[in-house]
């Protein structure tokens, strides 16, 4: 008996040490790894914000603001050159066909649109993807030169100026909505940001396709 007491306590002890020492080991690695990481998604970030707005001097990363619409919370970063506002990127997310689909819109200072950059989303492999160009300057759905506030971008299919990325209808809407939030909270006014659903919901119980 006395032996398998020792030997359950030997096993104890041994457990509580590797696990203090494995936590130990996790807690260093992220402490090493936290900075390049963050250093890295700060460079996307400012790679993203640099394709989309107009020619700027500023540092639009450093400093983001939050503007918060209808209880939504909007990262937007504004860009200046020589001291004068010459427009912004507007981070904006929607739900699509398979999850959460981000987008970092850029607008120039009268509110039209100058490009995008699809940061992330769930969307089918070879389907939701193809938004990364879809809706791209000389693209079939292109949104660039388009002013969201004379007009909130819909999908053709519902009575809109926009095509939607083939079988992917869901998809599209999803990103019309993300792109017709940005402008609102560009101009920090509310606008019809559902639109792109017009009253459709966007995946029904049991859905099979994104048509």
């Amino acid at each position: 008996m006395k032996k398998l007491t020792s030997s359950l306590k030997n096993m104890a002890l041994a457990l509580t040490g590797f696990s203090v020492a494995a936590g130990a080991l996790l807690g260093w690695v992220n402490s090493v790894t936290a900075e390049p990481i963050a250093q890295a998604n700060a460079k996307t970030l400012s790679d993203a914000i640099a394709v989309v707005v107009p020619p700027f001097d500023n540092d639009p990363a450093a400093s983001p603001e939050t503007v918060e619409v209808e209880g939504v919370a909007y990262k937007v970063y504004r860009a200046t050159k020589g001291g004068e506002f010459v427009g912004a990127a507007v981070e904006s997310s929607a739900n699509g066909f398979g999850g959460t689909l981000t987008v970092l819109v850029g607008f120039d200072k009268e509110g039209n649109i100058t490009d995008y950059s699809l940061l992330s989303h769930s969307e089918t492999p070879g389907l939701g993807s193809k938004a990364a160009d879809w809706f791209k300057k000389g693209a079939k759905g292109d949104i660039t030169g388009k002013n969201p506030g004379e007009k909130p971008l819909t999908v053709s299919k519902d009575g809109g100026e926009i095509d939607a990325i083939t079988a992917s209808t869901i998809t599209t809407r999803a990103f019309l909505r993300a792109v017709n939030a940005a402008y609102a909270a560009y101009t920090n006014q509310p606008v019809d940001a559902h639109s792109g659903a017009t009253g459709q919901t966007d995946a029904t119980s049991g859905a099979t396709a994104n048509p």
